[in-house]
């Protein structure tokens, strides 16, 4: 039976590898990488960097083309969920064709494969088609938050607080009026620069680990016209961006 191994390789910086990942790492006989096209090439190829460090036996890298998402349907949900389907068809196709049951096999996600990331989800449906009998097992890595409170030197909640993560999608229905730390991750459009607020501070971080490395923090209002320009910045230049950021909350000064 397959084994597949979802190792997570934290935010770019080949030093986030867990001693863990890099022992799983050297038993990989396949790695599956999502080819999401041109605009993204740069992640697939610290992906290979990864492996022709941590692998030092023979093994194959096996491409999974992406598949289309409708980022504008009104069902937003629905989409995901057609997206999440058609994603574990690809994955069943470069399965059946490239692997044999008796190989090892590695996806390596960016940051942590429990926060914010489908792969989990599309095996999940994957097993449920039951054209590919495998076993897995999870690896955590660092996800950028962590990586981010670091660079900033910030903790994530303050005394006897909640730790509360969402979307930019979520966050712009407003800040959460009974929260005073929220992490914010997957904000496309740049919810932050919408919010009223005058009483926040933001802890902003973009391709955090990377060699290109953005960092931006201060009082929300006085720092936003700066992150939206590098956001728009960073986009022309690599085709994506990957950022995050900690909205935190002055109570009485």
């Amino acid at each position: 039976m397959r084994s597949i191994h979802v190792i997570g390789i934290g935010c770019g910086d080949p030093d986030h590898l867990t001693l863990q990942a890099v022992r799983v790492l050297g038993g990989i006989d396949v790695v599956l990488v999502v080819d999401k096209g041109e605009a993204t090439a740069e992640l697939v190829e610290l992906r290979r960097t990864i492996c022709e460090t941590h692998i030092t036996k023979p093994y194959r890298l096996v491409t999974v083309p992406e598949q289309a998402r409708d980022r504008g349907a009104a069902d937003y949900t629905g989409a995901v969920t057609d997206w999440y389907d058609a994603r574990a068809q690809a994955f069943e196709t470069a399965l059946l064709d490239a692997t044999s049951a008796q190989d090892s096999i590695g996806i390596l996600v960016w940051g942590d494969p429990a926060l914010f990331d489908s792969t989990l989800r599309v095996l999940d449906r994957l097993a449920c088609r039951g054209a590919v009998e495998f076993d897995r097992d999870v690896v955590a890595g660092l996800s950028s938050i962590q990586v981010l409170a670091a660079r900033h030197g910030v903790t994530f909640t303050g005394v006897g607080q909640p730790v509360h993560v969402t979307t930019g999608r979520r966050l712009s229905a407003g800040m959460p009026a009974d929260l005073d730390h929220v992490w914010v991750m997957l904000d496309g459009p740049g919810a932050f620069a919408e919010l009223p607020d005058d009483d926040l501070e933001i802890f902003w971080g973009a391709y955090v680990g990377m060699p290109d490395e953005l960092l931006v923090s201060g009082d929300l209002q006085d720092c936003k016209a700066e992150i939206v320009e590098l956001r728009a910045q960073a986009r022309d230049r690599k085709g994506w961006i990957m950022d995050s950021y900690l909205l935190r909350r002055r109570r009485g000064g």
